[in-house]
């Protein structure tokens, strides 16, 4: 996938999907690292397999099941509320601030 989106759109500024796996895991490895938890810890805590916790901070790619147990055990399981909100709530919630 990575090769046909670097071929689709070589000099986009946009982010692109293999962009946000990336950054996604960086910023889990981060956030474990500060936290002072191993992966063994947080694959165990989380549920989720060592391997499959090790693939996702090397690769990105983990499925969306053990993302939001991770994100769980990280504190951030609040942080994918917003994702695909219907922008004609955002609108509304403007009204109100």
């Amino acid at each position: 996938m990575a090769n046909i989106l670097s071929i689709m759109n070589p000099f986009s500024i946009d982010k692109n999907p293999t962009d946000i796996l990336k950054e996604l895991a960086q910023r889990t490895r981060t956030l474990r690292k500060e936290l002072k938890m191993s992966q063994s810890e947080l694959a165990q805590r989380a549920n989720v397999s060592l391997g499959s916790y090790k693939r996702f901070e090397t690769s990105g790619h983990v499925s969306l099941d053990s993302l939001l147990k991770i994100a769980f055990i990280l504190g951030k399981l609040g942080d994918f509320e917003t994702v695909f909100q219907s922008n004609k709530n955002k609108d509304i919630e403007k009204l109100f601030k």
